[in-house]
């Protein structure tokens, strides 16, 4: 009976990444779980299959192997006590830096510690054995397609990353037919070094994203900007992004727009940089045909999942040797997207006292040289929507591990760093009442400026493209945590930061807002720090986001046409 290719897609996934990163020497010891994978290595003739019934001699002829060929190796066996076997080879290749892939037969992590014969537990390893390990799953649609290719990818990229060493990939084995004829097509992931040669800059529009970023220097902002001035690039940015150059598009009140399919989130490559993003809204739209990644940590992040490079350099580095390659010398992208953020912001719609409305009040009044740090989430979105504070303002939020509970001790350690500065802290009552004990640190000092959007609850989970929407006032009193901490009392907060010598302000309207946010935003630094109270309808608040959100609501067609003439006008210059 002529056999084919394993019909298991995890499986065939592997294989046909070992064939496009041209791994070939595969060293077997024979076994139950691994036949899928060796039974479809031995009908393909790229691979180079040699038999080894001991897997503690299969792990050092694999050293040997590596060492004289200078090749990737791969090693595959069975479960139980075979792969323990592979530890002193395994060791062996760790220290001396060989790139042996070891592949692993498993009836999967799901049986481990129900007493099934041969099921061992797999998930730690000698550290100095392996510098990788993955579980691989069972492939049963297109999230965990995308999820086992990145992953493999990432395995097989760590065998030569930082020196390179021994990898473990762990494959499922199920019983499965052999009538497949061709393994799939399957997406390769490059990583590049300084010292490699780097691929051709694709040709067309290019977007760089920022994520959440250090301050930049002034060598890095202009690398970026001469970049963009010669290939037809923009850059997409949010308030933590820290890019104040002339390519910014502040892209998320674009994105947001729930009834219109922005024109120009499509671009040939996007060139991804910095760390998390709390624009979710412009990573959930963004659909380029590319994905660059760049980063000294060469660590892959398939944000977009359109990944095809890592460049593992510096950020200067990487846009200087771009920046007189293939020159595409033109403005066009720019053009088309400051239009269309145009449309948007010549259409803002009037809302009520909210988040919104005090960012879009205050954004432009920061003063100068001053840090302004902002909670999640509600005011992150808030300070995204409206237009860009002024260049010399640096904008910090924790999207790290993206949580309510650390604001003001954040903002606490960054006054001790630049105690001659204004810090301002703009966060709802909840992340407040959470970090609360912080100012009560015996070092503050004079320099801090915190709002408090006191709306009683948690109105990310009242708002109403939020999948708590369907529960309605029930969503308060577990979902959204209403009426805790004095239910918006107007003297809780007042009292507790005046026994901590704060200067305290309050507001429940606009009018009450504009007479007294000077004192706030006042540029010279008092002799107390401030704490500004605001008294919010979560509703309000609620209304506000969806207002900002359906913007381009009405005569969409005839909006999307305005634009695709405005681009061919462009074009046609």
């Amino acid at each position: 009976m002529k056999t084919f290719y394993t019909n298991d897609k995890t499986t065939q996934i592997v294989l046909s990444l070992l064939k496009a990163h041209g791994i070939r020497k595969v060293i077997v010891s024979p076994g139950t779980t691994n036949i899928a994978l060796v039974g479809s290595m031995q009908i393909d003739p790229f691979f180079e299959l040699y038999s080894s019934i001991d897997e503690r001699s299969a792990a050092y002829i694999a050293c040997g192997l590596a060492y004289e060929s200078g090749e990737p190796v791969v090693l595959s066996c069975t479960e139980a006590t075979a792969s323990r076997n592979y530890f002193p080879g395994l060791t062996e290749a760790y220290y001396r830096k060989l790139p042996i892939l070891v592949i692993t037969g498993t009836h999967g992590s799901y049986e481990t510690g129900h007493l099934k014969p041969q099921v061992i537990d797999r998930s730690v390893a000698p550290i100095d054995t392996i510098r990788m390990s993955i579980d691989l799953g069972k492939c049963k649609d297109k999230n965990d397609e995308w999820f086992i290719n990145v992953q493999v990818n990432a395995a097989i990229l760590e065998l030569t990353h930082n020196g390179g060493g021994p990898v473990h990939i762990n494959l499922g084995y199920r019983i499965c037919s052999y009538n497949t004829k061709q393994l799939p097509s399957v997406r390769v992931i490059k990583r590049y070094s300084i010292n490699d040669k780097l691929p051709l800059l694709p040709y067309g529009r290019i977007a760089i994203f920022i994520g959440s970023h250090k301050i930049w220097s002034n060598d890095e902002l202009r690398a970026i900007d001469e970049f963009c001035a010669n290939h037809n690039a923009i850059v997409l940015c949010d308030k933590t992004s820290c890019y104040t150059g002339k390519y910014r598009i502040d892209y998320s009140i674009i994105a947001a727009q729930e009834s219109y399919i922005p024109q120009t989130a499509n671009p040939d490559l996007l060139i991804h940089i910095g760390e998390i993003s709390g624009d979710t809204y412009t990573q959930t739209v963004l659909k380029p045909k590319l994905v660059w990644r760049v980063n000294e940590d060469g660590m892959i992040r398939d944000t977009f999942r359109r990944l095809k490079c890592v460049f593992a350099m510096p950020e200067k580095i990487f846009f200087t040797y771009y920046q007189n390659v293939e020159i595409n010398k033109t403005e066009e992208y720019l053009k088309a997207c400051k239009d269309e953020y145009a449309l948007v912001i010549d259409n803002l719609p009037k809302i009520k006292f909210s988040n919104i409305w005090i960012a879009q009040t205050l954004a432009s009044k920061i003063p100068s040289d001053s840090y302004v740090h902002l909670g999640i989430f509600n005011s992150l979105r808030s300070w995204n929507f409206v237009t860009s504070l002024p260049n010399d303002v640096h904008t910090i939020c924790n999207v790290g591990g993206f949580g309510i509970d650390g604001a003001l001790s954040t903002l606490v350690g960054a006054s001790l760093a630049n105690p001659q500065k204004l810090h301002f802290l703009i966060l709802g009552d909840l992340a407040f009442f959470y970090d609360m004990n912080s100012l009560g640190n015996r070092h503050i000092g004079n320099t801090l400026r915190i709002l408090i959007i006191n709306n009683g609850r948690g109105t990310e989970f009242r708002k109403h493209d939020h999948p708590c929407a369907i529960f309605g006032d029930n969503a308060d009193p577990y979902m959204a945590a209403a009426g805790h901490f004095g239910c918006q009392s107007k003297t809780l907060i007042k009292e507790y930061v005046a026994n901590l010598g704060f200067d305290y302000i309050t507001a429940s309207s606009k009018e009450e807002f504009l007479s007294v946010y000077e004192t706030f935003i006042n540029p010279i630094v008092t002799s107390k720090s401030v704490v500004f109270e605001v008294f919010i309808d979560y509703k309000d608040d609620v209304d506000a986001v969806d207002a900002y959100r359906h913007i381009l609501k009405e005569n969409i067609l005839e909006l999307k046409n305005k634009i695709k003439k405005a681009i061919k006008v462009v074009i046609k210059r």
